[in-house]
């Protein structure tokens, strides 16, 4: 594939998310396709320039996502005739929409380097209808206003009235403003009068400070300090951090007694990860499950895998299976996220475990509480009852039918599903489960674990069909339709284990800190987490993890090949710098059991990093930081200041190794 129908293809894919995501204006989606993204960005990056994110500009800034251009740009109620003012030029993208729905563009950019490549590009690319000034945008361009419309595409912390009055009488400000650096809301101001103006919220928003006269002052800048640089001093809270802290002074020996009395009679405990890639989270959270089996008697682990995968890890270490898999195990993107040498060796302590208990019921199970394997799952349904009831294996088949055209790319199930054609899908996988929930008493008496394997399959194919429909949607309901998914399987396994059953959940910060307490229970997404809160009150004890650098193990796009990556010295105003800031190198922070002062102090929302299985530094504030309020987010705490990558297992193994057998390998 050329490169230019590679652009091509990714542009029309990319108008088609815009119209998704509610963009209505032609005017605003033929701008968008006609001005090419590509050339706002570095030759590096232009094959990102659809992609609907932001990307790394130069002076440590972005340009701006697409939907946000779209959704600013509409909100503005453009005519023919407008004369329009933007403040924050940046790559002069933005500008070169306007320039195709409007008369006239003004804008202003701060950074003299931005402004003057900005005029270039756009003069070569013949936007000329745009000027550009380098200046103070806070105080707008008052040697041209009147204005029909202005937008400011940096975060005030209130709304400048020096840019109020340069709007004309019925004038819209389209502006992101909020008392926080990094998150703000999108506002609408309508000048309806002399003295008077109309404001409506858009919605919550992130962007970069706005500095200037009417803005945040420059020192305030968070972002305007280089990744890496170190302060002098710790501040005060960074103190009060590390006076609270309790030091690890390695994973392997450090005495996890007093931990285990925080956690005291809790039911469930969830060790979360900053990142799918770092090998320390893995081993800690090896080392603390390790301490809550022997010490506490849990009873099984559920992970963020997929659950046919961890079934077969569950076979392994109970001892239930002994022959090699005919399929390998975790061989879905990302692979090194449970194959790996750190979970590998956790999964050798656990058969160990499990062979020295008095029965089989005692044994420690491993299960996954994902629901990505739609096909691995259907085919288990099916395998399943080929043993056990061959008549409704045949009815199963009929029934999952529809979805089998899709396996190469599940995802594709997500347009197609739109169409009358395949309205019947979702009745046939709810009508699966249901024939295999009127059948439990009958299909138990063969054997119980089987059946939860048959019906936690079910389940999974059942929601998997409403996740993949969700996509297509774009909204926050596949987000939380997985989340849900996840705690109705933990519920059903601690269901299965008994009314007094305990269960450890491993998976990333962001599906098991209390969503409540970020930026994600504002735009009314729910996880694992504010599930468990909400259900379980104080008897689930939530813990995240932190680190400030080093390596990790992720690719740069869905699919990608595993890199071994720099992470970048977490920002200024972070969570992640104030425990840097501290100058320990590894710690717990208590925090359900911490000191009111600083349980107060850490109430306050600040920058939080999240880096799945993707992981991309060149956007990284845009791309890989929240808000959240850390102390209501979890109980607990855990730091480590440098980290590195897991130790991925490659491919094929040594033949003779029977310590691969539960990944297949």
């Amino acid at each position: 594939m050329t490169r230019e129908h590679h652009l091509r293809e990714a542009r029309q894919s990319f108008l088609d998310t815009l119209v998704r995501k509610g963009i209505r204006d032609q005017r605003v989606l033929e701008a968008m396709k006609a001005v090419p993204r590509e050339a706002f960005v570095g030759p590096d990056q232009a094959e990102f320039a659809y992609d609907d994110c932001p990307l790394q500009i130069e002076e440590g800034q972005t340009i701006s996502q697409p939907y946000i251009v779209a959704l600013m740009t509409e909100a503005m109620q453009l005519t023919p005739e407008d004369t329009v003012l933007e403040i924050g030029t940046g790559s002069g993208y933005a500008a070169a929409v306007l320039s195709r729905i409007v008369k006239k563009v003004y804008t202003v950019e701060r950074h003299r380097l931005l402004a003057n490549l900005a005029e270039e590009r756009l003069a070569m690319l013949g936007y000329n209808n745009v000027t550009v000034l380098c200046g103070d945008g806070s105080l707008g361009w008052p040697e041209h206003s009147p204005f029909e419309a202005i937008v400011v595409t940096a975060g005030a912390p209130s709304v400048p009235q020096s840019l109020v009055r340069q709007l004309a009488i019925g004038g819209r400000l389209v502006i992101p403003a909020g008392a926080n650096h990094y998150q703000q809301q999108l506002l609408r101001l309508t000048r309806t009068g002399e003295d008077e103006t109309e404001t409506e919220n858009l919605g919550d928003v992130r962007f970069v400070p706005l500095i200037g006269k009417q803005g945040w002052r420059d020192t305030e800048d968070r972002a305007s300090v280089s990744p890496g640089k170190e302060t002098s001093q710790p501040r005060p809270l960074s103190e009060q951090i590390a006076k609270e802290a309790i030091t690890i002074p390695s994973i392997a020996t450090v005495d996890l007694e007093s931990l285990m009395t925080r956690i005291g009679n809790s039911r469930l405990v969830l060790l979360g990860e900053a990142s799918h890639g770092s090998a320390e989270f893995y081993d800690m959270r090896a080392r603390i499950t390790r301490e809550l089996i022997e010490k506490k008697g849990f009873q099984f682990v559920a992970v963020e895998a997929d659950w046919p995968d961890a079934a077969q890890v569950d076979h392994y270490v109970r001892e239930t299976r002994t022959e090699p898999t005919e399929e390998p195990t975790f061989k879905r993107f990302p692979t090194w996220m449970w194959a790996n040498r750190q979970v590998l060796e956790f999964v050798q302590w656990l058969r160990s475990h499990n062979r020295k208990v008095a029965s089989e019921e005692k044994a420690v199970g491993f299960y996954g509480l994902d629901l990505y394997s739609l096909y691995s799952s259907i085919n288990a349904i099916i395998g399943y009852l080929e043993q056990v009831d061959r008549e409704t294996a045949d009815i199963a088949r009929k029934r999952y039918g529809c979805l089998t055209p899709w396996e190469s790319d599940p995802a594709t199930y997500a347009r197609m599903a739109l169409s009358p054609k395949h309205e019947s899908c979702e009745r046939d996988v709810v009508s699966m489960l249901n024939t295999l929930m009127q059948k439990r008493l009958e299909y138990s008496e063969h054997d119980g674990r089987k059946f939860l394997d048959a019906v936690s399959n079910a389940r999974l194919v059942k929601d998997a069909e409403r996740y993949y429909r969700s996509m297509y949607e774009g909204s926050v309901s596949s987000w939380n339709l997985r989340d849900q998914h996840m705690f109705d399987t933990l519920l059903h396994l601690l269901d299965f284990h008994g009314p007094d059953s305990k269960a450890i959940v491993w998976a990333h910060n962001s599906h098991l800190g209390n969503a409540e307490a970020t930026e994600m229970g504002s735009r009314g997404e729910i996880n694992v987490g504010s599930l468990c809160r909400r259900h379980f009150g104080d008897s689930a004890y939530l813990v995240g993890f932190g680190t400030h650098q080093g390596t990790v193990a992720a690719a740069s796009d869905w699919g990608a090949p595993m890199e071994i990556k720099k992470i970048v010295p977490s920002l200024p105003g972070s969570i992640e710098r104030l425990c840097h800031d501290t100058g320990l190198k590894a710690f717990f922070l208590p925090l359900r059991h911490g000191s009111k002062y600083l349980v107060e102090q850490l109430r306050k929302p600040r920058l939080e990093r999240a880096i799945g299985v993707i992981y991309r530094p060149e956007t990284e504030r845009a791309s890989h930081y929240f808000n959240a309020s850390v102390s209501q987010q979890f109980d607990e705490y855990i730091w480590i200041d440098e980290t590195r990558a897991v130790d991925a297992l490659e491919s094929e193994a040594e033949p003779g190794l029977p310590e691969t057998f539960p990944f297949g390998l």
